[in-house]
């Protein structure tokens, strides 16, 4: 056993309304920077749909993350170590820039000098790397409310698993929206892609970042994640990617996405994890059993065996204190109502989701039941406009069941607190169906539905007496400096995975 702390995040898609405040801010934090224009550390996805880069999800096209060979043992979809050399130095499976969308800007001089006229001047597009006029074929919002639908969401490799019927009327069956950032895996497929060791894993904190110093360029990070979000910044030639706003983390404050996040749907605290049992996790044959193999890999922060090797580990005692009040191991492990995004790419990530839950209440009465009832509720969840195969495909590898049981809960809590408030009475059959109790299902709800920054932000303070140093900074705020904070030289506590 040997306990690590991780910094994680949860995010509940119930309340995720698509509005990109999030994307904005990290944009204009991070990546406002010549040669990155094209670079989103986080998007906003309409799920169903290709997102962005295009298919990112489909490793048959992009060779991404871990996969078992003939032995059981892990290793990379993108292939060997000597593959990878003899591939360069132009790897194969990579995302261009039609993938992404070409940046754009406009000729907003048009609009400013146009003369007075009867004709309503229009700002043309203008590539914004070369200023020359291109038409709009593509954007990382492109299909924002399934807008493109029969062109490009029934492209969604999800619905391989759903019925011909649903894909064929896809634009007038579900919708929700999936915001994504890069997930600081436990078994990060691009530190292990890396040939120069740029990219790296703090073993203080989790957080994966970049040591520009050490990039070459090789671009075999970006194929490697099986999430595309590393990108390279076509001035420096070097790897950029989201690094959780560590600045931020290191003096207790969420993340840019986080705190300005206007539907507070984001969640973030510390867990305890057994780096012994991570290879583990992530070699289970069965990608229906991934879910349950990483939960394993986390460690109950209660547990004194755990707090005592944490301790011999370097996890500080208010670190612990912290792990102990995390929103995020209570949404994962308490409540299990959050679930891994691919799991089945075997990186066990960290960055977590709970599932969007229909408004089963209304959707029961218009399947003739009563919403009022539990039994007619559960029945009406796996009738839900948003199929529970899909959602399987995403967070579960394809496990139905485990799916259906986050679902049931989510539903029982809002049916509890119905009953608690309005009839004033416990339903002791409910939570005998979910498994759960009265008290775990008000908790649960305090957390989803009325918790303060304070609960949804459980974040310590970075234990390092040269702070700057840390952080990666050479002087002052590194946002106006060429690779930005994060991306200059390797902070002294981190260590390679």
């Amino acid at each position: 056993m040997k306990i690590l702390a991780q910094v994680a995040m949860v995010m509940n898609l119930d309340k995720c309304i698509g509005c990109n405040t999030c994307s904005v801010t990290c944009k204009q934090t991070w990546t406002n920077r010549d040669g990155i224009e094209y670079a989103w550390f986080n998007n906003v996805e309409s799920k169903p749909g290709i997102g962005f880069p295009k298919a990112w999800e489909d490793q048959s096209q992009w060779r991404g993350g871990w996969k078992l060979d003939a032995h059981g043992r892990l290793t990379l979809v993108a292939g060997s170590k000597l593959g990878r050399f003899l591939g360069l130095p132009a790897p194969r499976h990579l995302p261009g820039l039609e993938d992404y969308g070409e940046p754009t800007t406009y000729d907003w001089d048009t609009l400013l000098s146009a003369p007075a006229g009867t004709d309503m001047p229009v700002a043309r597009p203008l590539d914004a790397l070369s200023g020359q006029p291109r038409p709009i074929t593509w954007g990382v919002n492109w299909e924002d409310s399934l807008a493109g639908s029969p062109q490009f969401a029934n492209l969604d490799p999800n619905l391989r698993a759903i019925s011909q019927q649903v894909s064929e009327a896809i634009d007038q069956t579900f919708l929700f929206h999936l915001p994504r950032i890069c997930n600081h895996c436990l078994n990060p497929a691009c530190v292990a892609s890396c040939p120069s060791g740029a990219m790296f894993k703090r073993q203080a904190d989790g957080i994966v970042l970049v040591d520009q110093n050490a990039c070459r360029g090789w671009r075999l990070c970006v194929k490697g994640c099986p999430y595309k979000k590393t990108y390279i910044n076509h001035r420096s030639g070097k790897a950029e990617k989201c690094t959780f706003c560590f600045p931020r983390i290191e003096e207790g404050l969420p993340t840019v996405c986080a705190e300005t996040c206007s539907g507070r749907m984001r969640y973030i605290g510390l867990v305890l994890y057994d780096l012994d049992r991570v290879e583990a996790a992530a070699s289970i044959r069965d990608p229906k059993q991934l879910l349950a193999a990483q939960r394993l890999v986390f460690a109950d922060p209660n547990d004194p065996e755990v707090v005592a090797n944490a301790l011999a580990n370097g996890v500080a005692e208010d670190w612990l204190e912290a792990a102990r009040r995390s929103p995020v191991w209570a949404l994962i492990n308490r409540f299990q109502v959050a679930l891994p995004l691919h799991p089945e790419f075997r990186t066990l990530p960290m960055v977590w989701y709970i599932p969007p839950l229909s408004p089963v209440l209304d959707a029961t009465a218009a399947f003739g039941g009563d919403n009022t009832e539990a039994d007619d509720v559960a029945r009406t969840v796996a009738q839900l406009r948003i199929p529970m195969e899909y959602l399987a495909q995403l967070f579960t590898g394809g496990d139905v069941s485990a799916v259906a049981g986050v679902l049931m809960k989510l539903s029982a809590m809002r049916t509890h607190m119905r009953n608690v408030t309005v009839k004033h009475e416990v339903d002791e059959p409910l939570l005998a169906a979910v498994k759960t109790t009265a008290a775990d299902l008000e908790a649960l709800y305090r957390l989803l539905a009325i918790a303060k920054p304070a609960d949804r932000f459980v974040i310590p303070l970075a234990h390092n007496e040269d702070a700057r140093r840390l952080a990666g900074w050479q002087s002052g705020c590194a946002l106006d400096q060429a690779g930005g904070p994060g991306m200059s030289h390797r902070p002294t506590m981190a260590v390679s995975s």
